[in-house]
């Protein structure tokens, strides 16, 4: 076969696969057999193989599993990935859908979806091309698992229409998936999954992509992170395009009216969701008008205009065996119960926190109770109560210990708190809980130093604190159980990345008293140096809203201590980065700018600008760059093509700019 007609074969045989795939694992209606999708698909291959100039990135072939990788690259989202909040019960949806009313009137409906027990993920497509897939990570910054997504069959690698797009949805393991999966696992001896969560999340994160190939995944798309020029409307108008461009979307959605169609949808599928062949931990109601979203707006974490009705925890009786202490990286002391291995919402329970001495107190717990356990929003093990009238006379009070466990200093317990806390500074199980603290995906997020390695690292005293870590060696890390020549130079690179990034991941590492992640965003935005942040005093720092009196002693008093302006500069001269790499804050001087305070929507194609470069450097200037237009609108600036955006600013009569004026007026 010449080239010419290996070409038109190999398009013919794409198309068929793809019509297959479709057909099978969208429409879950199969034209072929098995057997012959496999013939063809085989006949691809070889003929990419004879010919590899013919296989392009969408080929079918792709979907086998490629090479094995290194590592894990990190993706900034340029939309952020966030989280829902959750709703329990009746008079929590009731509540959400005051809310709604109070910020927009009557005059709007939700949409309802099955809360898929899966893996966030988001996929960008370029001119209708499959290029990169991503993790959620920690809604900021994920992990490129594009490989790895390529071998989800029901993943579109190239759309029906030519369109630059990004998607989210939500990748999961089908329960006959998970159940061959394990049945596998058993027969080789190996450790099985605990749920089909755990087993998807496992099997998007292999470096060898031919294993997620070979675990059957699957997907479902629920949204579109910026719907740009597509002239949607409403998030239900946001479903049936995704589904038109080729994407899976979950077809056990409604369109409800009220709240009280919202509660009638929950208690249908609370009883039925046994007979889906795949997990679902929960509803997600959602405010369909994008307008209406955009005006309700999101906080820090969680859209205003979204949900998640989380299923009632199923509660099981076992018994506590013992009550353990742990000591963390403030020195709280915590018990926790430990149990006869129990199976609860599809995993085997066998530790829960139980928090302090006054809860077990409160619920009187005694060593040899009968407990009832569940699994906080499915997810946290939770000791419920005590059958006391199952005692049998021969259980044990608990008391907590008046030394610390692992140090043995005097514990002390703080005015107005109920934690018991060691405040010995060299208590080694505080030093260990810092050291992984540190590393922590929210913190300086090093891929490969997990507790597990923290704690062999430690108990080796190859580290004694975070300074070290940036002085490990490949000869250190060699010979540490477990850890080959590839964990080892991929650790080391993970290391290396993690000194690039920005002030607020290393502050929050630090693991300052009472300065959580968010602050230390704000405290970074606000000093931009650690230097300058170091030398703050009480009055700069409580200054800041944000930032209390006890936040400002807990910070004065963290940067006058010697042994941390001494870590500072082992961080330094090891080359961790100091400085904030975010947008800055607006200062007084900015505040004049034209375009402070305002909301402003870029529509359009810009010649000059990209539109990530125009919206860094309007919100610099204290505007805020919105994703839709709408009644709070103040400014639009309209690029070559602007369509229903900038009709809809026209006929709301907002003033509309075009780039040279928005660029004459940034040099101003």
């Amino acid at each position: 076969m010449d080239l010419q007609t290996a070409e038109i074969r190999v398009k013919e045989l794409h198309n068929l696969l793809n019509q297959y795939n479709y057909e099978y694992h969208v429409l879950d209606k199969p034209s072929v057999p098995d057997a012959e999708y496999d013939r063809v698909l085989h006949e691809l291959i070889e003929l990419e193989q004879q010919f590899p100039e013919l296989k392009s990135p969408d080929s079918p072939s792709e979907r086998v599993g490629g090479e094995v990788l290194d590592m894990f690259s990190k993706v900034q989202h340029q939309t952020p990935m966030l989280s829902l909040g959750n709703a329990f019960n009746e008079e929590d949806l009731k509540d959400f859908d005051r809310r709604i009313r109070q910020a927009v009137g009557d005059n709007f409906s939700f949409v309802c979806e099955l809360k898929i027990d899966g893996l966030a993920v988001s996929l960008k497509y370029e001119d209708g091309l499959f290029v990169q897939g991503a993790t959620r990570g920690d809604g900021q910054t994920g992990e490129d698992i594009t490989a790895n997504l390529k071998t989800i069959r029901s993943i579109p690698l190239r759309l029906n229409e030519n369109v630059s797009i990004e998607v989210r949805g939500e990748a999961f393991m089908p329960r006959k998936s998970f159940n061959a999966l394990n049945k596998l696992r058993e027969e080789k001896e190996e450790e099985l999954f605990a749920n089909p969560r755990n087993a998807a999340a496992g099997s998007l994160r292999q470096l060898d992509p031919r294993i997620a190939a070979s675990r059957n995944l699957d997907i479902f798309l629920y949204n579109i992170a910026d719907v740009g020029e597509t002239g949607v409307v409403s998030h239900s108008e946001g479903l049936d395009l995704l589904e038109k461009l080729g994407f899976k979307a979950n077809r056990e959605r409604r369109r409800c009216a009220n709240i009280e169609e919202v509660i009638e949808f929950i208690n249908y599928w609370t009883e039925k969701r046994p007979e889906l062949p795949y997990d679902i931990d929960g509803i997600v109601i959602k405010v369909d008008s994008l307008d209406q979203q955009q005006e309700l707006g999101t906080t820090a974490k969680s859209p205003r205009w979204a949900v998640a009705y989380k299923f009632p925890a199923e509660e099981v009786v076992t018994k506590l065996k013992d009550i353990e202490l742990s000591v963390g990286r403030t020195g709280v002391i915590t018990p926790t119960a430990i149990l006869e291995p129990v199976k609860v919402a599809g995993t085997t329970v066998q530790r829960a926190s139980l928090h302090n001495e006054d809860l077990i107190r409160e619920k009187d717990i005694k060593i040899g109770d009968q407990v009832v356990v569940k699994k906080a929003g499915d997810i946290i093990p939770e000791v419920v109560n005590v059958l006391a009238e199952q005692r049998t006379g021969e259980e044990v009070e608990f008391k907590m210990p008046t030394h610390c466990p692992e140090c043995e200093s005097e514990l002390v317990r703080f005015e107005g708190e109920v934690a018991l806390r060691c405040i010995n500074p060299k208590c080694p199980a505080q030093i260990r809980e810092g050291l992984i603290h540190f590393v922590s995906r929210n913190a300086m997020n090093i891929d490969g130093l997990g507790e597990r390695v923290v704690s062999q690292l430690f108990a080796e005293q190859l580290i004694k604190n975070v300074a070290d870590i940036y002085k490990l060696t490949f000869e250190q890390l060699i010979n540490l159980e477990r850890m080959g020549e590839k964990s080892v130079t991929n650790l080391l690179k993970a290391i290396e990345t993690s000194k690039e990034n920005s002030l607020e991941k290393l502050l929050f590492g630090l693991g300052i008293r009472h300065v959580g992640a968010k602050a230390a965003k704000t405290l970074a935005q606000q000093f931009e140096t650690m230097d300058r942040l170091a030398s703050a005093s009480q009055e700069e720092l409580t200054a800041i809203n944000e930032i209390g009196e006890k936040m400002a002693d807990s910070i004065v008093t963290y940067f006058e201590m010697e042994e941390v302006t001494e870590l500072i500069k082992e961080l330094k001269e090891a080359g961790v980065n100091m400085d904030y790499k975010g947008p800055k804050l607006v200062t007084a001087e900015q505040s004049d700018s034209i375009f402070a305070g305002k909301t402003i929507v870029l529509t359009g194609k810009l010649e000059v600008l990209s539109r990530n470069e125009a919206k860094e450097k309007i919100e610099a200037l204290g505007g805020n760059v919105a994703g839709s237009v709408s009644k709070k609108t103040d400014l639009v600036i309209a690029g070559e093509d602007a369509g229903s955006k900038l009709t809809k600013a026209q006929d709301l009569g907002i003033e509309v700019w075009n780039e040279e004026r928005l660029l004459e007026e940034l040099k101003n």
